[in-house]
């Protein structure tokens, strides 16, 4: 009787375990904001939109326009078991530029400079959701109206 028990013991145990080892906090990393290294080597009033362009890249958004600001994006979301993704860290990086094209200003923003802006897709929902084929077909037999868009016999 005392090896099924500590059997059964064992196998709850083992249960136990790979429950918490799948409840465990995932990370997801986005975007790429620059090291602090590189914006060292940029200088305010001095160096122009080719030159943030050679020195850090490219930025993963910019203004309205071609000729507009720099924003470099990178954000860090903690899924934990069931429970909805929250985000633990969002760096910001915005260089704004000067009428010559030089910078005018660098700054970075981090969440407890604001709060979190969702980034959200809008999608339209189909009208027919749970409909089949052919209860689509069949409700539309009651639905025929032969005057519909006949103005000869209008009324």
């Amino acid at each position: 009787m005392t090896g099924t028990t500590s059997r059964l013991l064992r196998g709850l145990v083992l249960c136990g375990l790979l429950t918490v080892a799948a409840c465990s906090a995932t990370y997801k990393n986005h975007g790429y904001v620059p090291p602090a290294d590189d914006l060292q080597n940029l200088i305010v009033g001095v160096d122009t939109r080719a030159t943030v362009d050679d020195v850090v890249g490219p930025p993963s958004l910019s203004g309205m326009s071609d000729e507009g600001d720099y924003y470099y994006v990178r954000s860090r979301k903690r899924t934990w078991g069931m429970f909805r993704p929250q985000v633990v860290e969002r760096t910001v990086l915005a260089i704004s530029f000067n009428d010559d094209n030089t910078i005018a200003n660098i700054e970075t923003f981090g969440l407890e400079d604001g709060k979190v802006v969702p980034l959200t897709r809008r999608v339209t929902d189909s009208s027919v959701v749970d409909n089949g084929f052919l209860r689509q077909m069949l409700g539309n037999l009651g639905n025929i109206n032969p005057f519909a868009n006949d103005t000869e016999f209008g009324s």
